[in-house]
């Protein structure tokens, strides 16, 4: 069932003589909300949930987790709330640093720890960051972003990692509670004000279909894809393959979140995330642009003929709720 984006100008008028002022604009803040689904549909549950504290580097697995509108959460273990920077401070990617994603972070209490196979541990206490640095100005897709900086000792390690002069590879850490401006996002699709998260590149929520990808692997010759490839939060086991392309709402558990748009795909799902090398071809990516192009052609010119795997969602549920594995997942 969707719902009607439709916005009642005449109750706001009604209640101007009753009311008064306050009384139109607690309406008009209503009535701005989109309408939520009354009947649902189950699908299937979910199968795997991922938090990926810094943008390009590995996940964490979890087994149960708050909802923000910043996306995931337990404790100070946050989706995508730190990142790499340059010199200059504007954010590098597994894109062109394909080793970020063998960087294996774990987060107990507030000390986020760090390792990789050619450059052991380190480990970094984001509380004392938070308290001792004052925040600094960083890019995210042309967007500026709050953020602390984690330190020299931070600094060296990745530069060491990345190959670079040291201490010009930053870690950093987002300083803020809400999400980041959503003005440089495509105006085709209907993105709010709190649905951007803080690092992700577009959404705070990413859920895959895990019949998608094995739907996807019977057009695949040379390689498998799997729905680490894909980097989601959500894995959903029990759906038709492709089904989720109808989907305007996705309910986990308790929690609500309405489809923002398709996850178009880049460069990020050549990369191996075991291996951390490049397919030679360029797969998955050329095999789904051969049959998983966005059909509305004005869409399919803005996203750059990038192809759809998978959905970018927004929470409409308040913040708070829980998800756990194996929680069924409802659709409509």
């Amino acid at each position: 069932m969707s719902y009607k984006g439709s916005y009642t100008t005449a109750a706001i008028a009604s209640v101007g003589v009753i009311g008064g002022a306050y009384a139109a604009y607690h309406i008009y803040n209503k009535l701005q909300k989109p309408k939520l689904p009354e009947e649902w549909r189950q699908v299937g549950t979910l199968k795997n949930l991922y938090i990926y504290p810094i943008k390009s580097c590995g996940a964490v697995v979890i087994n149960s987790v708050e909802c923000t509108l910043l996306g995931l959460r337990s404790g100070w273990l946050r989706d995508r709330v730190l990142m790499i920077v340059d010199s200059k401070y504007n954010f590098v990617t597994a894109r062109v640093y394909p080793d970020l994603l063998h960087v294996e972070p774990t987060v107990n209490n507030s000390v986020l720890t760090m390792k990789h196979h050619e450059m052991g541990t380190l480990s970094v206490n984001l509380a004392e960051v938070t308290a001792l640095q004052s925040p600094k100005t960083a890019t995210v897709w042309s967007a500026p972003v709050p953020v602390y900086d984690c330190g020299d000792e931070a600094a060296e390690w990745f530069s060491k990692l990345l190959d670079k002069p040291p201490a010009t590879m930053r870690l950093v850490y987002y300083a803020s509670q809400n999400c980041r401006s959503s003005k440089f996002h495509n105006k085709l699709y209907k993105f709010g004000k709190n649905d951007t998260g803080a690092f992700t590149d577009e959404v705070s929520y990413h859920l895959i279909n895990e019949a998608s990808v094995d739907e996807l692997n019977t057009r695949l010759t040379d390689c498998v894809a799997s729905h680490k490839h894909f980097r989601p939060n959500f894995v959903l086991d029990g759906a038709q393959p492709y089904d989720e392309d109808n989907w305007k709402f996705v309910k986990i558990g308790e929690n609500i979140f309405e489809v923002i748009k398709p996850c178009t795909r880049c460069i990020m799902t050549t990369i191996d995330p075991e291996t951390g090398l490049r397919h030679s071809r360029a797969e998955p990516v050329e095999t789904l642009k051969t049959y998983r192009q966005i059909e509305d052609p004005v869409l399919r010119k803005s996203e750059k003929n990038s192809p759809r795997l998978g959905l970018q969602m927004a929470l409409r549920s308040p913040p708070g709720g829980r998800i756990s594995l194996n929680d069924p997942i409802y659709v409509a």
